[in-house]
């Protein structure tokens, strides 16, 4: 009886040290893959960060001193056509006029949460998201991609000025 007690220790000692080592190699392929994922949004933000950002579609923020003793200085509009990447060509929204202005002259509008908004830089960029939260400290927001490949990726840290609202 007593080796009939130990063989069945010994078969649940196997047993375990097999549960065990299948686990961490869970743990060690999760964490591969992590990294991985991680490696290859490092790549993408590397390729898709420019130093153009307009967008078709987007309401930005006129901030152009210069256009301040005209009436549109801190004004919103919508960017009706991107000219040679860095100008857009904005339908105010107040004014209904339409302007001509630097990327450089432009900002982010504040968004709502729950809003849609287009990610028009970083590894993401050309995304359109929900808007999750905002973190008014670091200037930064949580977002989530709505369609494409990475459809429900929830993105945890967007600064400001690579997401926009979209005109409805």
């Amino acid at each position: 009886m007593e080796a009939s007690l130990e063989g069945s220790r010994m078969f649940l000692a196997k047993l375990l040290m097999t549960i065990y080592s299948k686990e961490c190699l869970k743990l060690k392929l999760g964490s591969t893959l992590e990294e991985l994922i991680r490696e290859e949004e490092k790549k993408k933000e590397k390729i898709n960060r420019k130093d153009y950002w307009l967008r078709e579609g987007i309401i930005v923020k006129v901030m152009s001193k210069a256009l301040a003793e005209k009436g549109y200085y801190k004004q919103k509009g919508v960017v009706r056509k991107v000219i040679d990447k860095y100008v857009g060509e904005i339908d105010m929204l107040e004014s209904k006029h339409v302007l001509r202005v630097d990327q450089e002259e432009l900002e982010t509008v504040i968004l709502q949460v729950g809003g849609r908004v287009k990610i028009v830089n970083g590894a993401y960029r050309g995304s359109t998201a929900k808007l999750l939260g905002v973190d008014t400290d670091h200037f930064c927001a949580k977002v989530q991609i709505e369609r494409g490949a990475y459809d429900g990726r929830v993105l945890k840290v967007v600064e400001y000025e690579d997401i926009y609202k979209i005109a409805q």
